[in-house]
């Protein structure tokens, strides 16, 4: 048992499976390089994707690094540069640039048994992500964010990354995002791979519930929510369950 997870075991006073034991062992190799704070390369050439958490981009041509980012490459690089990983997959093995797209755990005797991915969202480091492709195993990092989110750790420090009311939205709100609200109604939506809509009280940001995530249409008006998901012209894209939880509290 890795120690990270034997960790997690007795907080959680082992009531819950290993959360990669449904997982597919995949490869091996050393971290010789850590691209950003979700993203590192092989000593085999093979680039690797987190998944499950979505860490500050960095700089790309004229967009500038988004803010934390490098202090979360950073974290991650101090994890696992130079260390022999494990990789686990949940679903897809692959991404169209040929990342592996996986949990990472290290294996060597450099330093304690870390699962990256959990570290990552418990320090602050990431937030959570979740595809409907690879979500195995990503239910247990939610309640690890909400953790770091009330204790301001790391990102969550950072006022760029603090969630806002749905009614009081900044501008611009685009790309991925969080944000708080209250269901006001459901909508019928006959977009492509659309289950449904949901419209959230004094905001004109939509919450557009994948097919993935059709039981979220059941949400009963005045229900507080925290979602996740990439904003794009209003509307919120909920791919998966997981990237929606009750406000705590109510």
């Amino acid at each position: 048992m890795y120690l990270a997870l034997a960790a997690f075991c007795l907080a959680t006073a082992c009531s819950a499976p290993d959360p990669l034991e449904g997982t597919a062992p995949g490869e091996r190799g050393r971290v010789v390089r850590v691209i950003d704070g979700d993203a590192l390369v092989l000593d085999t050439g093979q680039s690797v994707r987190l998944v499950g958490i979505e860490a500050p981009a960095g700089p790309y041509k004229e967009r500038e690094g988004a803010p934390y980012f490098k202090e979360s490459r950073r974290l991650l690089e101090d994890m696992a540069l130079g260390r022999e990983v494990q990789l686990h997959y949940a679903g897809l093995t692959r991404d169209r640039y040929d990342r592996a797209l996986a949990q990472v755990v290290t294996t060597d005797a450099l330093g304690p048994d870390l699962w990256l991915n959990r570290e990552m969202v418990a320090r602050g480091g990431a937030r959570v992500r979740v595809y409907p492709d690879t979500a195995g195993a990503n239910a247990p990092l939610v309640p690890l964010e909400a953790k770091a989110r009330a204790a301001r750790t790391g990102l969550w420090g950072e006022r760029a990354y603090r969630i806002p009311a749905a009614d009081d939205l900044p501008e611009p709100f685009e790309r991925f995002q969080l944000v708080e609200g209250h269901v006001a109604r459901r909508e019928r939506s006959d977009a492509p791979g659309t289950a449904c809509d949901l419209t959230l009280a004094g905001s004109a940001l939509v919450l557009e519930i994948e097919r993935a995530a059709a039981a979220l249409c059941q949400t009963p008006a005045g229900t507080g929510l925290l979602a996740r998901g990439y904003v794009r012209d209003g509307r919120m894209e909920i791919s998966h369950p997981l990237n929606v939880s009750r406000l705590a509290g109510e």
